[in-house]
């Protein structure tokens, strides 16, 4: 028994994109898209699932406001804050181990 099976043909992201724009703006039909690709339509069917979950995750992404921080950039943040109040303090006695030097007896 010989498979009439055609073998696996792949699509760059870019000939993705245009099927999918096409057929979103109604220029060519999934069954078109699928015969033009050399493809089968199943394929084209998750194509378009694919695109449209990543649309719609990239538009979720983009909500106007603060982006939330990744675990790397609050650890940063963190480690900073740590090093400026450390340096605050580092100033502070300074300042006062300076006034001790000078023999300053009053702040003002």
């Amino acid at each position: 028994m010989t498979s009439t099976r055609r073998p696996k043909r792949f699509l760059l992201p870019e000939q993705k994109y245009d099927l999918w724009v096409r057929m979103l703006t109604g220029q060519i039909t999934q069954t078109d898209a699928a015969a033009e690709a050399g493809v089968d339509r199943t394929t084209i069917a998750t194509l378009r699932t694919v695109a449209k979950d990543g649309a719609i995750a990239a538009l979720t992404a983009s909500m106007p406001g603060r982006r939330k921080q990744t675990a790397a950039e609050a650890s940063e943040i963190a480690k900073l804050t740590a090093e400026v109040d450390r340096l605050g303090r580092v100033i502070i006695e300074q300042a006062i181990e300076l006034a001790a030097l000078r023999g300053k007896t009053s702040w003002g």
